[in-house]
C-alpha cells in the first residue's frame, strides 16, 4: 500500500499516513525538504551499513509544530481541520499505522483502547503551544457553501 498524502483545497499537505503494511526497498522520504519534521521509511538488507555520523548544530526557525503519531495498539479516528478550525476530513488509524500532522488542526477519538507514541519539536511551551477549539459537527468543510 502506498502512503496517503492528504492535501487540502489549496493543495497544501495536511497529513501523511503510512499504513502498517507499507514496504519498499531502500530509503524514501515523504516530506518536502522545507518541512520542520522530516519523515522517511528505510528498509535495509542484512549487512548493509549506515556510516556512523553526528548531526551538526544548525539554527533553524520553526514556525509551525508538526507532529508524528505512531499507533502501537488499538484504533483511533483522526479528525483534520482547516487552518480556520473548520472540520475537513477524518481517517481511522490502527496498530502500526503512522501519521505526520503537517498543517491545520486535528483532534482524536479513541475507537478502542489505544496506545500511541507522539514525536514533535520541542521545547514544549505549554499553553503557548496550541489553541483549543470546539469539536466538529457532522458537516465537512467541502460540503459548506
Amino acid at each position: 500500500m502506498i502512503p496517503e498524502i492528504i492535501r487540502d483545497k489549496e493543495r497544501q499537505i495536511c497529513a501523511i499516513i503510512i499504513r502498517a503494511d507499507f514496504e519498499q526497498n531502500g530509503i524514501r522520504f515523504f516530506t518536502p525538504p522545507e518541512f520542520s519534521q522530516q519523515l522517511a521509511y528505510m528498509k535495509h538488507e542484512k549487512g548493509e551499513i549506515i556510516q556512523p555520523h553526528v548531526h551538526n548544530e544548525v539554527n533553524r526557525e520553526i514556525v509551525r509544530t508538526q507532529e508524528v503519531l505512531i499507533v502501537r495498539s488499538g484504533k483511533v479516528q483522526v479528525d483534520l481541520y482547516t487552518g480556520e478550525n473548520k472540520y475537513w476530513n477524518s481517517f481511522t488509524l490502527g496498530a502500526g499505522d503512522l501519521i505526520l500532522l503537517a498543517s491545520g488542526g486535528h483532534g482524536f477519538t479513541m475507537l478502542e483502547p489505544t496506545e500511541m507514541i507522539e514525536i514533535k519539536q520541542g521545547p514544549y511551551l505549554g499553553d503557548q503551544d496550541k489553541v483549543r477549539f470546539a469539536r466538529h459537527n457532522s458537516t465537512r468543510y467541502e460540503d459548506q457553501s
